[in-house]
């Protein structure tokens, strides 16, 4: 990841609201919090790459012409000015009504450079000329920024509402050179010196801003998921701003992969309470609406993906004619000693529920018994089952997973070509077609999760799940993972 993109992720955890004009709202399905501690661990980490991209940057070279008396007209050049290294001991983050103020305070900045002069007089007719070094020290620094975000259209436009950078302090330490040197630099560049530290400050945090706006801007409206699905990652509505809390909300349905973006239809309802946890505050919160999990229900089913053909089972007996001679006689006197197969479909979105403990899941399949003879499938049956299901939600990597657990289902013959079926006899064919084919391949796609709202480079840590219906809440701690990547990036001011 370049520095420009780590800044664009980085500002996205330091959002403002907006709060002039008259804004439409759109109902977002998930939610985002960034707590104060969330808030205090994202200007760190801005500050530090902040300070890498502007340590051993280079000021413009600094000339003046003075008069010194006893010696003449002195020409003196400073250059090859070199931010060295800079120290941030105090900084602070704090939200107002219209934005986002970040401030640091006392610090302090190792600057070398270096020194030629040459002095010309009638006295002195041949001239004189000296070079060396020097060192200057910063001692208070103080550099404020104030920044706000808006909602454009489904993406994010950040606006730079105020900055400043200020040196109040300067000291300058001379390596060689004529005694009368020292006090040239003081009255003379010490201001110069000062003014380029804090053009430099100013001009990188311009050149910041105006990137990652451009970056936000181009910011993609879906993520995909499989070659099936994609999820709408689009904002809605401006950042909410609290003295505590910012808040953002995303759209967060699934679509199919090439429809056009647009409302669904859903609706979060007006009793709406997302959990927040009281205790151990986490950096940051996500909230999924159950509309998440039936979107993704309904694209997935209107794909026509949730099909299966059944040729494999454990007992592969079962999947013979003569296996089923006592269960259904019928069967085996229309087609003795057939090979067989199964069509598994689910017939109707899976409906979900959120509960106070877990997903309820209910899903309604239609399993077709086929027999095949001669080179073609003789579909002979067709049983429906109504199953319920559990799903645990939990956290591997980035992503939300789950494993779904089967409670109990039933059976009721929906039609027959070979004459009446025992329902009651064939239960372990259902429970084993649920157990070693439904469930597994249900499982194995929920384990790759939806991908949460987190930022390449940061990671969830520590993370816990909370359900309080309709949502389910994922508060995490979060770490960065970019800092040995980051503060190796050469870096320079223009």
């Amino acid at each position: 990841m370049t520095p420009s993109t780590c800044f664009l992720l980085l500002f996205l955890l330091l959002l403002s609201s907006s709060t002039s004009g008259v804004q439409h709202h759109e109902e977002g399905f998930i939610s985002i919090t960034i707590s104060d501690k969330g808030l205090d661990f994202a200007k760190d980490i801005l500050i530090d790459q902040a300070v890498d991209s502007i340590t051993l940057s280079q000021l413009p070279d600094i000339e003046e012409t003075v008069q010194v008396p006893l010696v003449g007209k002195a020409r003196v050049v400073l250059s090859e000015i070199t931010i060295n290294d800079i120290q941030v001991n105090s900084s602070s983050v704090n939200t107002g009504e219209t934005g986002i103020a970040v401030v640091v305070s006392g610090a302090t900045a190792n600057l070398s450079l270096k020194w030629r002069y040459s002095v010309s007089s009638w006295l002195v007719p041949i001239g004189i000329s000296d070079s060396g070094t020097a060192t200057a020290k910063v001692n208070d620094l103080q550099v404020g920024l104030t920044v706000n975000l808006t909602n454009q259209e489904g993406t994010l436009k950040l606006l730079l509402l105020d900055s400043g950078c200020h040196v109040r302090d300067l000291s300058i330490k001379l390596h060689g050179g004529a005694a009368w040197l020292y006090q040239v630099l003081v009255d003379a560049f010490a201001g110069s010196i000062a003014s380029g530290v804090e053009e430099a400050v100013s001009d990188q945090i311009n050149e910041g801003i105006s990137t990652l706006d451009v970056l936000l801007q181009s910011l993609p409206k879906t993520f995909p998921i499989d070659e099936t699905a994609a999820l709408n990652v689009s904002f809605v509505n401006n950042p909410e701003l609290s003295d505590s809390a910012i808040e953002l909300e995303i759209s967060g349905l699934f679509i199919g992969r090439n429809e056009i973006l647009s409302p669904r239809g859903y609706r979060r309802g007006s009793d709406v309470s997302v959990s927040r946890a009281n205790s151990s505050p986490k950096m940051i919160t996500i909230s999924l609406h159950e509309n998440v999990f039936k979107s993704a229900s309904l694209v997935y089913f209107t794909a026509d993906t949730l099909k299966w053909t059944v040729d494999e089972l454990p007992d592969q007996n079962l999947l013979n004619t003569a296996e089923w001679r006592f269960l259904i006689p019928q069967l085996y006197k229309q087609y003795p000693n057939d090979d067989m197969n199964l069509d598994v479909f689910v017939s109707s979105p899976p409906d979900i529920q959120l509960t106070n403990k877990d997903v309820g899941v209910q899903i309604s399949i239609d399993i077709i018994l086929n027999v095949l003879e001669a080179g073609e499938v003789v579909p002979v049956a067709c049983i429906s089952v109504d199953l319920s299901a559990s799903c645990a939600a939990e956290i591997i990597g980035n992503n939300l997973a789950g494993w779904l657990k089967l409670k109990k289902f039933s059976t009721y013959l929906k039609w027959s070509k070979i004459g009446k079926l025992h329902l009651n006899l064939i239960q372990s064919v259902t429970s084993a077609v649920l157990k070693t084919v439904l469930i597994p391949y249900l499982n194995s796609q929920l384990v790759r999760g939806i991908p949460l709202p987190i930022l390449n480079d940061f990671a969830l840590e520590n993370a816990r799940i909370l359900y309080s219906p309709p949502w389910i809440t994922v508060s995490s701690d979060v770490s960065f993972l970019g800092h040995y990547h980051h503060k190796h990036l050469p870096a320079y001011v223009s």
